[in-house]
């Protein structure tokens, strides 16, 4: 069984010959750490024998500053990270009068999929070709700001309801592109939660957010993908509505905002794949090798058997991870996630 039918057949809830392994964004210095002759994250997840290869879209610099701060085609003004996503700092509307003059990004530019149709020509049918892209939300966030965004739900949902659907609409020609160029799934990173529980009300999910979502994720279907839903947080007071949309698969279900990969396995495990959950903001940054073997091995007898369960880090494999934990925890997974699983 090579990794795209290692994942596939994971993420349509099957059992495959071992859990699968995939992560979406994987800090430069983790994976130079690891393995020296990889030029980029593709390249680790070939060396590395992970079952996915991941892709993004391409948002050029428009304007750079001086300090270093620089604008994107969306307009958003961002501050550079040592993360591999970088900081939103600003974004261009505040009202209704500005979004109606706004211009978003042109979803056919040559260069919008990124390194999406190299994968596509290197990796189809060898490993899953995961495009990484969000609805509607945290795009709309950036454009107004986040706390105004949560601030407009109840101030001004007209400009709510615009925004979104303005947002979504470029989203949905971008993302039916990705899968018509060769892309197997989405992963829709929008977050809706801190650790503490859900940014907004289940009021507010199911007047603006749910709606959005479920719209992706039917066009995702349309073109014959698959839609993973990775939001951090805790999600628990949304998780029904958030599998209600149809979602293959929740990710990262992360452990320490009160996310039990068992609980949620044992909840949805006959409607969604789960997608998780090894901690990374502290098991795989500040723990011991042996702490990580043993966390990967609760994992899988947790989320496992029966199948269903892809592993991977609780939100990224960031810049703080010690690489010789990400090494543990891949060994660890192959390890014990043979199938059947028969852990003692």
């Amino acid at each position: 069984m090579n990794s795209y039918d290692r994942f596939m057949i994971a993420l349509n809830r099957g059992e495959p010959d071992r859990v699968p392994i995939a992560e979406w964004v994987i800090s430069p210095n983790v994976i130079k750490a690891i393995c020296p002759n990889a030029s980029d994250q593709n390249d680790f997840e070939e060396l590395m024998d992970l079952d996915a290869v991941c892709a993004s879209p391409q948002f050029r610099k428009t304007r750079e500053m001086g300090d270093g701060r620089y604008v994107d085609e969306w307009g958003v003004v961002y501050k550079p990270s040592a993360e591999v996503v970088d900081h939103p700092m600003s974004g261009p509307i505040e009202t209704l009068a500005d979004l109606k003059r706004y211009t978003p990004p042109d979803p056919q530019a040559p260069h919008r999929l990124g390194d999406l149709p190299k994968l596509v020509a290197r990796y189809k049918k060898k490993k899953a070709i995961i495009f990484r892209y969000r609805a509607a939300f945290m795009w709309a966030a950036y454009l107004n700001g986040f706390e105004n965004m949560l601030a407009n739900f109840r101030m001004d949902p007209e400009l709510v309801n615009a925004l979104l659907d303005k947002v979504l609409e470029t989203n949905l020609c971008i993302v039916r592109n990705a899968l018509r160029a060769g892309a197997d799934a989405v992963v829709l990173g929008d977050d809706y939660a801190g650790n503490g529980g859900p940014f907004f009300s289940p009021a507010n999910f199911r007047e603006f957010i749910g709606p959005r979502l479920k719209r992706m994720v039917d066009a995702i279907h349309e073109e014959g993908g698959k839609a993973i839903k990775h939001s951090d947080g805790n999600l628990w007071p949304l998780l029904d509505m958030i599998v209600e949309t149809g979602v293959d698969a929740v990710n990262p279900i992360e452990p320490a905002a009160g996310m039990d990969i068992g609980a949620v396995k044992r909840k949805y495990g006959n409607r969604v794949c789960v997608i998780g959950n090894i901690d990374c903001s502290f098991l795989l940054s500040e723990a011991s090798e042996e702490e990580v073997e043993a966390a990967v091995k609760d994992c899988i007898l947790k989320a496992s058997p029966g199948g269903g369960h892809i592993i991977s880090s609780s939100n990224s494999i960031h810049s703080s991870v010690k690489p010789q934990n990400y090494r543990r925890m891949i060994e660890a997974t192959r390890k014990y996630g043979t199938y059947p699983i028969n852990i003692v």
